[in-house]
């Protein structure tokens, strides 16, 4: 008999046992479920990322709204052959070069050009120089030459990167309608870059470059040949870029580009129609 009850008490036993580990994976899966369920709500719940102010098309840069600018007075087109050369020699330092203007793309103060004395200048004793120190990104000062307009050109120009954290570059513009509206090929001392851009109403989007040293405090030369669709651009006198775009096919006035709080010195701007 007393076998029987020991019998009977395991069994109970075992059942419960059974019980217990059925009601265990049954909360288990519960709990895995509910989980899961809760993600899934979350995700939905989660708001979609606010995408940069000024993102656009691929490589673009700029406001969706660009900065207004004055308009540029209109400025003869040189034909094959005439050449124009400032080296800053014969101006009054401390105020901006003769037949030149001084413009900004983007936002931010003002540009800040004046011709200045330089012992180092490669044909001395003066340069032009972009002496504001604005942190502004979006920021590009231009000193305009208003000699001229220039479709097909071979143009140069000395330049210096002295100072600047957010940027150290100094660039060429060319076949500029108005300040929204050029190509500009620059280099950047910070970047160890050489870059040609569009900027077109106020935006700029890159289309060709090269990676190479750029030393500050060091004069270098820039220099782009532009024949129709083709734009060919050197650096030191080494040929660095070569590309085609179409954007802007009519003749435009030439100048001079800084970035930000740059400050660089420029000499011996050259420009010839071809």
């Amino acid at each position: 008999m007393r076998t029987v009850k020991i019998a009977i008490l395991a069994a109970v036993l075992v059942g419960l046992a059974g019980l217990v580990a059925c009601n265990r994976d049954t909360d288990e899966r519960q709990n895995t479920t509910s989980k899961a369920l809760a993600g899934q709500q979350t995700a939905a719940q989660k708001p979609a990322e606010k995408p940069d102010a000024d993102e656009g098309e691929e490589g673009e840069e700029g406001p969706a709204t660009p900065a207004a600018v004055a308009t540029e007075k209109p400025a003869p087109q040189q034909t094959s052959g005439k050449q124009f050369v400032y080296n800053f020699d014969s101006d009054t330092p401390g105020q901006l070069p003769a037949k030149c203007h001084a413009a900004r793309t983007g936002s931010g103060a003002e540009s800040k050009w004046a011709v200045m004395d330089d012992p180092t200048a490669p044909s001395k004793p003066n340069v032009v120089a972009q002496t504001s120190t604005d942190q502004t990104d979006y920021r590009f000062p231009l000193l305009i030459a208003d000699v001229g307009s220039f479709q097909d050109l071979d143009l140069s120009v000395r330049f210096k990167a002295v100072s600047g954290s957010v940027d150290r570059a100094g660039g060429l513009v060319f076949r500029l309608k108005d300040p929204n509206n050029y190509y500009i090929v620059r280099a950047n001392a910070l970047e160890n870059n050489y870059r040609l851009y569009r900027v077109v109403n106020g935006r700029r989007s890159q289309f060709a470059g090269a990676n190479l040293k750029v030393t500050s405090g060091e004069w270098h030369e820039l220099r782009v040949e532009a024949a129709g669709n083709k734009i060919t651009c050197y650096y030191d006198g080494t040929k660095k870029i070569e590309a085609t775009d179409d954007t802007f096919k009519d003749a435009g006035k030439v100048g001079l580009w800084t970035k930000a709080d740059s400050v660089t010195y420029f000499d011996d701007l050259k420009v010839g129609a071809n």
